[in-house]
């Protein structure tokens, strides 16, 4: 079994758009024997689009569903994970990156380091993902490898170093040097399936031969034994093929490999190269949190005779109903057995288990540690844990971002009603940080999300998957408010109707709270209030929480305290005391001044140079703050925080300004003061619109 396991990789193939991952997979696919034909990527039978993005993926150039598929090269089992794209898809970047062990990180030959390269490089360095490099399209007018080479240093920080070097370039190109092997390998027959060794061409030589030098000097680092042989002179293959793996695992080293995917050139040697250079899941340490023991972290082990771990990473809405990608950290999955869902606490039965070949399907009866397979039919969520029913492990930590922007949508006709509920109810299954409720006084349907690429999307593919025919308001933006300073509250809260009434008095204070949205606490001396009755006052204060009377919003940074009260032998009640706690909160809400909060967003804004001016003044017209602003060579990366409410059409205004060269992340950084005329409008809009609603 560790054989088994030694040999297996998991790998996501990561590349700027247009620099040819599916045509590259395409070759995978076919050499390892998967697919018996080529197809070309633009070709009308749709077969070559294996691995190919949705049209909406396509038209808006990023990733937002993912693709699997299992090869077989020499023995070793290859599972491909298609790589996640924007930053407003976090939750799924987050885990899809997860559950890779390693990646090829493709670029274009003539145009190098792009600005999604440099995005993909960066998550793969946030998650700490070793990679190879491959520098595609030599075939190409203008192909440089050796500046491609040098740009992956410059622009990205790697230890790149050639491991090949191509044979001629541009329509010259046929082969690759092998620079630990010193051998020229060619590719033959009709697609260039056929591979053969020579020796290096004489005019390549002495090329060769300095660059395997760098080789050498790069990988000795790692390996005393190839330094020892590199001095006497009598390095081996096995000793270069060793240091190389132990630095591409230590994410030390990025090897560059060579080739045109389009003409059958450098994809067979690539894959040689993924199978002795990346990881297998034996030798990566992945760490799950132990729910019962404080989310202490434990190291999971990649073993079949373990109880099980598994992640369901990604989500797809098949004919046969839903499937469930997972990946087997710990453990085996067996058809039949029982497993435990960390997150409804509900245990159920694997029934259908299958391996993924992008849309074919093949049913299998087990799985073990390091496979990614699928589940039919189990009912879960995006980022769900999966444990043998006596653990309680979450792969993932329970913290999910939350929405900040809202929008209203509403279908155009009673057909499309049912398909839009049907699409919403599998996104929030799919995407934790997509939520929907509806609104109980405009009684309208309501979606909240990560940014307005992100709703914009969903909303798209309503439109397209389900067919549902939807209209959307203007996006909201999650305001709050909160109060500036201390105020006291002496409150009695009395009812008397016959019978039983109702008594309460409740004294105190509020203030603002920097550390938490909401603190309660308890100073009442000598049982005035008695303590049963403490958790209704605490709950009054909480349902005053939910919507100020400032500007209508969720009231935050909150510390109510109590010191004193009275109760009534006969009138005082639960119910008393939590309407005393909100009517005393109400009645002195106004004398702590209350004051507007918004959303302020962490932007990093990625651009070349010649538009940094650019950049920085339409981040300053959105009353944007620089925080920080590096230039890389041709490259800028401007962070800011920006108020969410002026980000709207952000994209579209940024994308004129650097001809689309230009791109920008977002996530939620905090609570920040609004100024005060956007306060005083907001204060309007809110009379007003209870004005109306009292009429």
């Amino acid at each position: 079994m560790s054989d088994k396991l030694a040999n297996m990789r998991n790998i996501g193939i990561s590349a700027h758009i247009d620099s040819g991952k599916t045509t590259l997979t395409e070759r995978i696919l076919f050499y390892s024997d998967k697919i018996h034909a080529i197809h070309e990527v633009r070709g009308k039978d749709g077969v070559g689009a294996t691995m190919d993005s949705m049209e909406l993926e396509r038209e808006r150039g990023i990733t937002i569903q993912s693709a699997a598929t299992n090869v077989e090269w020499k023995g070793y089992p290859i599972n491909i994970i298609d790589t996640p794209g924007h930053v407003d898809f976090t939750i799924e970047v987050e885990r899809a990156l997860r559950v890779l062990d390693g990646a090829i990180l493709i670029l274009d030959s003539v145009a190098g380091v792009q600005s999604q390269s440099i995005t993909v490089d960066r998550q793969l360095k946030r998650y700490q993902v070793p990679r190879l490099a491959f520098v595609n399209k030599c075939d190409r007018s203008g192909a440089d490898p050796l500046k491609v080479r040098q740009q992956l240093e410059d622009k990205l920080g790697l230890n790149a170093v050639m491991a090949q070097l191509p044979i001629g370039l541009e329509d010259k190109h046929n082969g690759v040097v092998d620079l630990v092997k010193m051998k020229a390998i060619y590719f033959e027959g009709d697609y260039g399936e056929v591979l053969r060794e020579d020796d290096i061409p004489a005019d390549l030589q002495a090329q060769a031969e300095e660059y395997r030098e760098k080789l050498l000097d790069a990988v000795s680092m790692f390996d005393e034994e190839l330094m020892e042989a590199a001095l006497e002179g009598s390095v081996t293959e096995e000793q270069v093929d060793t240091a190389i793996r132990k630095a591409v695992i230590a994410n030390e080293l990025c090897p560059v490999y060579v080739g045109s995917a389009y003409k059958n050139k450098g994809v067979q040697t690539l894959l040689n190269a993924v199978t002795k250079y990346l990881p297998s899941p034996l030798d990566i340490t992945n760490k799950a949190l132990d729910l019962d023991n404080d989310e202490a972290e434990f190291m999971t082990i990649s073993d079949n005779d373990k109880p099980t771990i598994a992640l369901a990473f990604k989500l797809e809405d098949g004919q046969y109903g839903q499937l469930t990608y997972i990946r087997i950290y710990q453990g085996m999955v067996k058809k039949g057995t029982e497993l435990f869902n960390v997150r409804n606490r509900k245990k159920f039965k694997v029934g259908r288990l299958v391996r993924m070949h992008a849309n074919h399907m093949e049913d299998i009866n087990e799985a073990g540690s390091g496979d990614i397979v699928a589940l039919f039919g189990i009912d879960c969520a995006s980022g769900d844990t999966f444990c043998h029913p006596d653990m309680n492990v979450s792969m993932t930590s329970m913290y999910v971002p939350n929405p900040v922007i809202t929008l209203s949508i509403k279908p155009k006709d009673k057909a499309s009603a049912d398909r839009m509920s049907k699409a919403i109810g599998r996104f929030v299954k799919e995407d934790p940080t997509f939520r929907s409720y509806v609104d109980e006084e405009s009684n309208e349907t309501i979606i909240q999300g990560m940014g307005e690429l992100h709703l914009d999307v969903y909303v798209e593919r309503m439109k397209r998957e389900y067919k549902a025919e939807v209209e959307t308001g203007m996006p909201q933006v999650a305001y709050r408010e909160t109060i500036s300073q201390r105020a006291e509250f002496d409150y009695t809260h009395k009812k008397q109707t016959g019978g039983s009434g109702q008594f309460g008095r409740v004294a105190g204070y509020i203030e603002p709270n920097e550390e938490e949205n909401y603190e309660f606490v308890n100073q009442i001396k000598g049982g005035v209030i008695p303590n049963e009755y403490i958790p209704s006052v605490d709950k009054g204060f909480q349902t005053a929480l939910d919507r100020g009377t400032y500007i209508g919003y969720p009231i935050i940074n909150v510390r109510a305290l109590i010191n004193d009260g009275a109760t009534h032998p006969v009138d005082s009640s639960d119910q008393a005391f939590q309407t005393a706690a909100l009517a005393a909160f109400r009645a002195v809400y106004e004398k702590a001044k209350p004051i507007a909060l918004e959303p302020i967003m962490k932007v990093v804004v990625e651009g070349p140079t010649e538009y940094q001016g650019n950049i920085f003044g339409i981040l300053n017209q959105r009353r944007g703050m620089i925080v920080a602003s590096n230039e890389d060579g041709l490259f800028t990366v401007v962070e800011a925080e920006v108020p969410l409410a002026e980000m709207f059409g952000f994209s579209t205004v940024l994308r004129s300004l650097t001809q689309g060269k230009a791109e920008y992340s977002m996530e939620f950084a905090k609570y920040g003061k609004v100024p005060q005329s956007i306060a005083e409008e907001l204060r309007q809009k809110y009379l007003k619109s209870k004005q109306e609603g009292n009429k």
